[in-house]
């Protein structure tokens, strides 16, 4: 009798599920009829989440039907709206047709966050983001209209809001995109802003002072300890009354678990994660797996939890993908474990800087971490290619992201 894995979601963690699926299915020699593994999201394509603060957004997707053919693993078009734990079935909208349910024996929730987005006055209005190709494509049109406007400290200053991993590297690429636009000779003015006392607080004092001199390097402002009143067409008015002149402001200022997550009954941290076990299952909810940004899951015994990055996802959906399918074919489950930690954070014309572990120890900086940002952002995180073989054997989960 067939059963069925469904995983929601074509991001980097709801990818590494699928292939990590049809790898123990392969090596367990289960056929796809035996087995099938279903794979559910809007678009064939993984976002190139990481690069959205670059140039040329729109180019940033791969796409993932060649590879899922090649794996024997079905692509589903369409937005799941609800998910039923206890009938163990999904409801999937599709575009100009009617909601369908599909049924599964084992679940893979793998939506991803989204950008958080508090009900400040203006921002829907006036507040751009890089938080989906859509958004980062009408930034960087956005960016290029500036040019049109007439000269003055309004169009030439942007400000982001939020001084964490993304802030810093919208931040940072900002001059080069904005001196593309308007030229070498324009007078800009980039402000980051962030409630907190200094930027990038989740990253510790090891790289901070590397990011503050490239911030001096590049004439990037800071205004530290205040936050955001309004948003106006023409300007951002911050808690403490003051008012930054700007037509650009870029919203960077945290993550949440996409929305659907509060469609299962299990426990959420205040990110809106679902807590999983040590396998990666929901706790509480028999079936269900989460995985990647859906899913607070501790990375080993010293209480560091994975956090809402790509390098995390991956391994966490391979993890995901494999225990779903052992669970249904009578294999030991794998312990998710995460012990390599590593980040990569551009600083735009300064380099970057590198660092390991969760003491964040700097490794490179400049130049050289520059040329391995680079290596991760167009190679590494790269979806395999569709060689069956091949891609069956980069989802080993004990070797996905082993830095």
């Amino acid at each position: 009798m067939q059963q069925r894995i469904i995983i929601i979601g074509a991001g980097f963690a709801g990818m590494y599920a699928a292939l990590s699926a049809a790898r123990l299915r392969d090596a367990q020699g289960v056929s796809p009829g035996q087995l099938r593994i279903s794979l559910v999201s809007p678009e064939p394509t993984l976002l190139v989440r990481p690069r959205m603060y670059e140039p040329h957004p729109e180019t940033l997707t791969a796409p993932l039907g060649q590879l899922l053919d090649a794996i024997e693993v079905e692509y589903v078009q369409g937005r799941v709206v609800d998910v039923d734990s206890v009938a163990r079935t999904i409801e999937v909208a599709q575009s100009g047709r009617a909601t369908s349910v599909l049924t599964y024996d084992r679940l893979v929730i793998a939506i991803g966050s989204e950008l958080f987005r508090p009900p400040v006055p203006g921002l829907p209005e006036y507040g751009h983001s890089i938080d989906t190709v859509e958004e980062a494509v009408a930034l960087e049109r956005h960016l290029q209209a500036l040019a049109n406007e007439p000269q003055s400290e309004v169009r030439n200053t942007a400000v982001v809001v939020g001084g964490g991993f993304t802030g810093i590297e919208v931040a940072t690429e900002l001059p080069a995109r904005m001196r593309a636009a308007l030229g070498a000779g324009a007078a800009l003015r980039v402000v980051i802003v962030d409630r907190n006392s200094s930027v990038a607080p989740d990253m510790g004092p090891g790289p901070r002072p590397i990011i503050t001199d490239a911030l001096q390097q590049l004439r990037i402002e800071t205004r530290l300890g205040v936050g955001v009143a309004s948003l106006e067409k023409q300007g951002i008015t911050l808690s403490d009354g003051s008012r930054i002149p700007s037509a650009t402001v870029i919203w960077a200022a945290g993550m949440r678990a996409a929305p659907l997550t509060a469609r299962i009954p299990g426990e959420r941290d205040n990110l809106g994660r679902l807590a999983v076990d040590r396998q990666l299952r929901v706790i509480g909810v028999p079936g269900v797996f989460a995985t990647g940004d859906a899913a607070k899951a501790a990375c080993d015994d010293k209480g560091n939890f994975a956090l809402m990055s790509c390098q995390h996802a991956t391994r966490m959906g391979a993890f995901a993908g494999n225990n779903a399918a052992a669970d249904l074919l009578g294999v030991p489950l794998m312990t998710y474990h995460q012990e390599a930690y590593v980040t990569c954070l551009d600083l735009g014309a300064a380099g970057a800087v590198f660092t390991r572990g969760w003491d964040r120890t700097v490794e490179f900086v400049g130049a050289e971490a520059k040329k391995m940002k680079q290596e991760i952002n167009t190679v590494w995180i790269y979806p395999p290619r569709a060689d069956r073989v091949a891609a069956l054997a980069s989802a080993d989960p004990e070797r996905v992201t082993d830095l």
